[in-house]
């Protein structure tokens, strides 16, 4: 009887609980802003990097527009720091990634692949070059400080790799410059897009990016002794903020998407090579296969290069009601994607919101190469049935990037 009864609370549908709690427990990490960022009423956490990472506040689609309108706090603690310094570490950074760093200067910043010996990849982290022989790689989610120290530990070459005690928030939207000034001064306005400089506030020591998860203008700030100064520099900057009508929020994928970033985990991984993501990178700085350095996946890479690709991340557009903000809980797995009138998944809806400046819902998708010249015509399994949907250019919006890369000096402060 006991069995029977287990079995019928088991198929019965309304034993399912849509929207599960998260643990809070001692086991899985904190960021160092984890106790500030929740006074802001966090309404939903994921784990990134073994960390907690708020979501969202309560309405993704308003902080979405505040983004847009205004200027935003991030708690982005979760994107830990892999250090990388010794007398070879420009030589063991540079075999880690297919970008030339021999053409990053100290100050500079890239967003970078690195990649297994067969093309996959690892992680898709900013890295920034501190010094001549100084790094720190700042992490999309997966276990880039292990595969690292893995690597050195039989490299012959003369390296220290750790997880630095430095935490990153993001100052997001278009009035983080006015709060970046408040905080820092002018010098602020200089820092060149994907570039860096030091700075000391109120004593705590910190390095401020113009990088971001938004298409926008934007900051991180990543902080040393972080574990100790969290909470002073998050109040810093409410303080800052508040002027300005600063909301703290989640990162917004709907921005993400329509900017055409890739998530790791779900837009690309270990079984997906830089070629498939469809930026062209097969011809340009991102995969450097003419450069001296023999990068880990250098020959893969090359014969993918030669031999052509069968799939190919491509932008969507998707028929039915609008789709959710996509880190709202609403696509807790990718849509199949098919052929119109076909049985037969032929690829993946991996990324999906619904725009609302463009009225449209948005994707990427994984499809076979056949299928992905620009107006080709698809079917996709989302929630609500089978609908139309068409390829179309990423990203969505701005694609040249004149949104993030404003010259600060040139912009009016009102």
């Amino acid at each position: 009887m006991a069995i029977l009864v287990a079995y019928q609370v088991m198929e019965d549908p309304m034993a399912v609980i849509e929207n599960p709690e998260i643990l809070l427990y001692s086991r899985i990490r904190k960021s160092p802003y984890f106790y500030a960022s929740r006074r802001h009423g966090v309404a939903k956490y994921s784990v990134y990097n073994h960390t907690y990472h708020p979501r969202h506040y309560g309405d993704p689609v308003a902080e979405y527009w505040h983004l847009l309108n205004g200027v935003t706090l991030w708690d982005v603690g979760v994107e830990r720091q892999v250090e990388i310094t010794g007398p070879d570490a420009f030589t063991f950074t540079n075999m880690l990634v297919p970008r030339d760093l021999t053409k990053c200067r100290v100050g500079q910043c890239k967003y970078v692949f690195i990649t297994a010996p067969d093309g996959g990849i690892i992680n898709d982290p900013v890295l920034l070059r501190l010094g001549e022989n100084h790094f720190w790689l700042s992490l999309a989610d997966s276990d880039v400080l292990l595969w690292a120290q893995g690597l050195a530990y039989n490299s012959g070459l003369d390296v220290t790799i750790r997880e630095a005690d430095v935490g990153p928030v993001q100052v997001q939207g278009p009035k983080s410059r006015d709060v970046m000034v408040d905080l820092f001064g002018e010098r602020i306005l200089d820092i060149g897009y994907y570039y860096c400089a030091e700075f000391e506030l109120d004593g705590m020591q910190v390095v401020v990016s113009r990088t971001g998860y938004t298409s926008e203008l934007g900051f991180e700030i990543y902080l040393r002794n972080a574990s100790r100064d969290g909470l002073r520099l998050w109040d810093k900057v409410i303080e800052a903020g508040t002027p300005h009508g600063i909301e703290v929020i989640g990162p917004c994928h709907i921005r993400r998407i329509e900017g055409g970033i890739l998530a790791w985990g779900c837009d690309i991984g270990l079984d997906t090579n830089p070629f498939e993501v469809g930026y062209g990178y097969e011809v340009s700085w991102m995969v450097d296969l003419q450069q001296e350095a023999d990068f880990i996946g250098k020959e893969a890479l090359r014969r993918i290069r030669d031999n052509g690709i069968d799939r190919k991340l491509v932008g969507v557009e998707i028929g039915g009601m609008p789709l959710g903000s996509f880190n709202d809980g609403s696509m807790i797995d990718p849509f199949p994607v098919y052929v119109p009138g076909g049985t037969e998944p032929v690829g993946k809806v991996t990324s999906a919101c619904f725009s609302p400046r463009l009225e449209q819902n948005i994707g990427f998708a994984m499809v076979p190469i056949e299928l992905a010249p620009v107006g080709t015509e698809l079917a996709i399994d989302r929630p609500g049935g089978l609908v139309p949907a068409t390829v179309v250019e990423k990203p969505f919006i701005d694609p040249k990037k004149y949104v993030p890369k404003q010259d600060l000096h040139q912009l009016a402060t009102g």
